[in-house]
């Protein structure tokens, strides 16, 4: 069974290299979906009873681990060192550096990477990340799947 759970947070950004206006900092109203895996309990008196799991501690480690961390944040690549000593200059700013450039696929990607342990982690029982979808628009998203990041034994997920 899958079942999702939506929260929406505001972030800013900038892509260095884009040709057009992303390469000016700017800012977007996202919103991120998880969707987990798992058996539906079937136990009576188990608060769990009917579900995957309760929709409100799936929140809880989405608010935890990205989208409190993320929300009203500047997202700034490790690389984009002009903007990074800009940010610095401002006390108190919330900056969030990331290895990555902050492109809706690469956000998807790194919060599955981010999430996945802590979803599996949430319960006694079986769950998993399915997917993570980021919205950077209401007409623009980027999907990060669990078939993504598994891999046959020895590759890498850059091979």
């Amino acid at each position: 069974m899958l079942i999702t759970r939506r929260l929406e947070f505001d972030a800013g950004h900038r892509i260095p290299d884009h040709r057009s206006l992303c390469r000016h900092m700017h800012g977007h109203r996202y919103v991120l979906e998880a969707t987990v895996a798992g058996d539906v309990t079937l136990r009576d008196g188990d608060p769990r009873n009917g579900m995957v799991v309760d929709f409100s501690e799936v929140k809880s480690v989405l608010k935890d681990y990205v989208v409190g961390v993320w929300d009203h944040a500047f997202l700034v690549y490790e690389g984009d060192t002009v903007v990074r000593e800009m940010l610095k200059a401002l006390p108190d700013h919330r900056t969030v550096v990331l290895p990555v450039v902050p492109t809706a696929e690469n956000l998807a990607a790194e919060a599955f990477r981010i999430l996945a342990p802590r979803i599996a982690e949430l319960c006694d029982k079986r769950l998993t990340l399915e997917s993570i979808r980021l919205y950077e628009t209401p007409n623009c998203w980027a999907d990060a799947t669990r078939a993504q990041f598994e891999s046959p034994p020895g590759a890498t997920i850059n091979d």
